[in-house]
């Protein structure tokens, strides 16, 4: 049989030129990204070598737990969790394990307690909440009359403040990576007072801001740019009060939720946020686009499952100590790391379980 190759050229051409057309139209203009920014990965010179040392955690709560996102551990040796199913769970120095309160949501995220008792609780939904024995009780929902949407992390201060984080005001839980793509600062850091009942901004333009921790002393708060691969300092008090400086950049992978350490130095989870191979993507405004407009190009880029590495951080920003699972082959995505009587207590997005990693040869 002939083929009339020139009524099939006429038509193939005019037809890709259409498929064309349409996926531009349908990366550029219909896009839920907008003009995004280039992102600035880390250098390779911050890459340490990997040691695998969280390949053996202590899988604690096995099962029972639904991506444990943030820990916790009072006092009194209890340690909570807040869990993707809405529940805040807890687990007895005797070893069994409590479904303590159940909030009406599968989006809470960090989690600190309170000094007079109970836990300050972050919902991505509501905002940021209390919760006791006595039951929840909604602290704040705006800022300025506007909703918060993205309560990320919190902390206490001595004197009832809670300063949190709003990790986007443009992206949600669900498509928090989109904020990466971006890469166009939505973060927040703000403050509430509990005496005036009010919501003020402290910090604006955060590149996806994350964990909060206040130093030993609570004369300056570190806040995490997950991003931008870095923390800020913020002073509370002396001479810089009010003043916001770098405590660490160049990071080895994007800060989650940060802690204060026994030793006056912080633990910081870092999520490996690009997959190998895939760096290129953010040097690219096309590529960026294609990925956003796609889901499951998204989910291929995002690199946040395949490993897991935690930091710890001197005062002055010095790394000290790094853990990981460079192959994500005993846990991956840890979002926390909390120190309570020389262990440490591993947060995870993607984990039925809490790692528990002891300090003492490590």
């Amino acid at each position: 049989m002939a083929i009339n190759f020139s009524r099939a050229f006429k038509f193939v051409v005019p037809a890709s030129l259409a498929a064309l057309l349409a996926i531009t139209l349908q990366v550029f203009f219909f896009s839920p990204i907008k003009d995004p920014n280039f992102l600035q990965l880390p250098s390779k010179s911050s890459l340490l070598p990997a040691n695998n040392l969280l390949q053996g955690v202590t899988k604690l709560g096995e099962g029972f737990l639904k991506r444990p996102e943030d820990v916790w551990v009072d006092k009194e040796g209890v340690l909570y969790t807040a869990t993707g199913d809405g529940w805040i769970k807890r687990l007895h120095k005797n070893g069994s394990w409590e479904e303590w309160k159940k909030i009406d949501s599968s989006s809470i995220l960090g989690i600190t307690s309170s000094k007079d008792g109970g836990l300050i609780v972050c919902d991505v939904e509501k905002g940021v909440l209390k919760v006791n024995e006595e039951g929840i009780t909604f602290l704040t929902s705006h800022v300025n009359g506007t909703n918060i949407r993205f309560a990320d992390d919190v902390i206490e201060a001595s004197d009832g403040s809670l300063y949190f984080s709003v990790a986007s005001t443009k992206f949600e839980l669900s498509n928090w990576y989109l904020d990466l793509l971006e890469a166009r600062p939505h973060g927040q850091l703000l403050k509430y007072n509990p005496l005036l009942d009010e919501t003020s901004i402290v910090l604006d333009g955060l590149g996806f801001a994350n964990g909060v921790a206040l130093s030993k002393d609570e004369d300056y708060l570190v806040v995490c740019e997950t991003w931008r691969f870095r923390c800020l300092k913020y002073w509370l008090k002396g001479e810089a009060s009010g003043k916001t400086e770098i405590f660490v950049q160049n990071l080895p992978g994007g800060p989650d939720n940060i802690n204060l350490a026994d030793d006056g130095s912080f633990w910081i989870a870092l999520l490996h946020l690009t997959a190998d191979g895939l760096e290129f993507v953010h040097t690219s405004k096309l590529a960026k686009h294609l990925a956003a407009t796609f889901l499951s190009l998204t989910k291929l880029i995002n690199g946040t499952t395949r490993k897991a590495t935690v930091v710890k951080v001197a005062a002055d920003g010095t790394i000290l100590k790094i853990f990981d699972d460079s192959q994500g082959k005993t846990i991956s995505s840890v979002t926390s790391a909390f120190e309570f009587e020389d262990h440490l207590y591993l947060g995870s997005l993607t984990s039925n379980f809490v790692g528990k990693l002891s300090l003492k040869d490590a």
